[in-house]
């Protein structure tokens, strides 16, 4: 049967608190951000002790870590700020097996230099395609090289963000080190949301084969508000991956708060995939209990 788990950073404690926390609230698995507050996990700072004391400590709370974040804009236009956000991620990426789980995820960025999530118009082109396509193929190296698996997560502001441009990246990319993050709220947008069941089963007809870990969050049209949204998490310090909600027409709440046909997606994400780990995200502390109830009803009138 599928497994419901959470991202960690929606829980800005210790690390030993933050486990405990997760394991209160009956979780089996999680998603590690790699944030704690007694524990320096950034850039330059991970080493394979400090790794191998999450893994323990969420090991120790029956809570194994099935992937890793490490969210950034591979395709930062501006070549300094690109280079250090990749150093960081391949750094995640080298000891993602310390951490205890080979997967390692981000979304495939933008050309915009204002926001990770605002579209650009190079995205859309070839020349911007295939930037994104050396970024991704070295990635998907580096990560066989330390015995992991990039992630592609895929967001329809991003240089991937279709269904046929995430086909089109796993051709050209055809890499034992490359997988796909299943979030099919991501390829929603104003033009195709009524038609989500097209949508659904055209994502699982073609990509079905390439994924690794699925998400739980939903999508909706955003009404008046075309602003990029975040939320406050609690949190501070909390990376933008964790409070973003959506921009423009599209809103991406918490999982049960729009209109996605979870039981198609959950009916044909089990097909291929019976026993993967289901990720809840878009959402804060409080609202966790609702969100894995609600997921997790899902899961029991699918039989999945």
């Amino acid at each position: 049967m599928m497994q419901a788990g959470v991202f960690t950073g929606y829980f800005p404690y210790t690390l030993e608190e933050t486990a405990r926390r997760i394991r209160a609230l009956d979780f089996n698995t999680v998603q590690l951000d790699p944030h704690f507050r007694d524990i320096d996990l950034s850039a330059g700072q991970i080493t394979k002790d400090k790794a191998r004391k999450v893994r323990d400590t969420f090991r120790d709370h029956n809570l194994p870590i099935c992937c890793i974040s490490g969210y950034t804009n591979i395709v930062h236009p501006d070549p300094s700020e690109r280079a250090r956000r990749l150093a960081y991620l391949k750094e995640i990426i080298r000891h993602a097996r310390d951490f205890g789980s080979p997967y390692v995820i981000s979304e495939t960025g933008t050309f915009n230099t204002e926001s990770d999530w605002v579209a650009h118009p190079r995205n859309r082109t070839e020349e911007g395609f295939e930037d994104c396509r050396a970024v991704i193929a070295d990635l998907a190296q580096t990560a066989h090289d330390h015995g992991a698996v990039f992630l592609l997560e895929t967001y329809v502001n991003n240089v991937v963000g279709s269904v046929e441009e995430t086909v089109r990246m796993f051709a050209q990319v055809d890499h034992p080190g490359l997988g796909l993050l299943m979030d099919p709220t991501n390829y929603f947008e104003s033009h195709n949301i009524d038609d989500m069941d097209r949508i659904l089963n055209q994502v699982f007809d073609t990509l079905s084969g390439h994924i690794r870990i699925a998400h739980a969050k939903d999508v909706k049209r955003s009404g008046d508000d075309k602003s990029e949204k975040h939320a406050d998490i609690g949190d501070a310090d909390a990376h933008e991956g964790l409070t973003f909600r959506g921009v423009g027409e599209i809103e991406l709440p918490a999982p049960g708060l729009g209109v996605l046909n979870y039981d198609l997606y959950l009916k044909r994400l089990s097909e291929k995939h019976p026993n993967i780990e289901v990720i809840i995200e878009h959402l804060d502390e409080a609202d966790v209990p609702r969100a894995k109830a609600f997921l997790e009803g899902r899961f029991r009138a699918n039989g999945v």
